[in-house]
């Protein structure tokens, strides 16, 4: 009488294993969370009313604020100006936290922050939207229209959208991707300071009305996909030349 194998035993095949997401998948998933999120907040309309909370009809008062437009505005300026000095002089002598990085990656980093900081405003010079000191209900001359209609004028100036100030925070976003697989404490941390800075940004611009807080959201997107594109690109080109 033939015997059969119970069901379980060495002589089953084992079950199909799912391979897991490869860091780049996992950067790509969340990106698309985010531009979900995105879409949803442009869908409710929530731009215009968190604006009109820092203006009336004749402006908003905070716009030439001398702390809020000379030191948040201008002084971050400068500021982001002096920490991307110091990562091109940190290409060849970097710093403490960055000294497991090879300078192909230390490259990497520059150049990724120099594409997001020329990103948005080459961005911008194709735009047609105005910035909120611009509409008519706060003093200018143009009316809303959402900056996804495309070729659509509002009446202003335009050339408002996406933000570019917030562009002072966002285009470090590079630091964490490229140093998340040798210090992953010091990524969490660049991240952290980056996406505060961004936030305080983010808000300088909607309360003195140059802004609305999805054109900072959306720099900040933009930022971000731009990075896991070039970062990427980057680590596949050095994976080659190491092959």
């Amino acid at each position: 009488m033939e015997i059969q194998a119970p069901v379980g035993t060495a002589d089953t095949p084992p079950a199909a294993a799912v391979a897991p997401l490869s860091q780049w998948q996992r950067d790509l998933l969340l990106l698309g969370a985010s531009l979900a999120l995105l879409v949803a907040w442009d869908v409710l309309g929530l731009d215009l009313p968190i604006s009109r909370l820092f203006a009336d009809g004749s402006g908003f008062p905070l716009r030439d604020q001398w702390f809020v437009s000379a030191v948040l505005h201008s002084g971050a300026r400068w500021l982001a100006w002096a920490i991307a000095l110091v990562l091109v002089v940190g290409i060849w002598k970097p710093l403490p936290f960055a000294r497991r990085l090879t300078r192909h990656e230390r490259f990497t980093w520059v150049l990724a922050t120099v594409a997001c900081a020329l990103l948005i405003p080459l961005l911008k010079l194709a735009s047609l939207t105005s910035c909120p000191w611009s509409l008519a209900e706060f003093g200018g001359t143009a009316t809303y229209v959402s900056h996804w209609l495309i070729g659509h004028a509002d009446g202003g100036p335009g050339r408002c959208f996406p933000a570019g100030h917030a562009t002072a925070a966002f285009c470090f976003l590079p630091g964490y991707f490229i140093l998340r697989p040798v210090a992953r404490g010091a990524a969490r941390r660049w991240l952290w300071a980056t996406l505060a800075a961004g936030a305080v940004l983010t808000m300088v611009q909607v309360v003195r009305g140059a802004h609305y807080v999805s054109h900072s959201l959306w720099t900040g997107w933009c930022c971000c996909a731009l990075t896991v594109v070039v970062v990427n690109a980057s680590r596949y080109v050095a994976a080659r030349r190491e092959a």
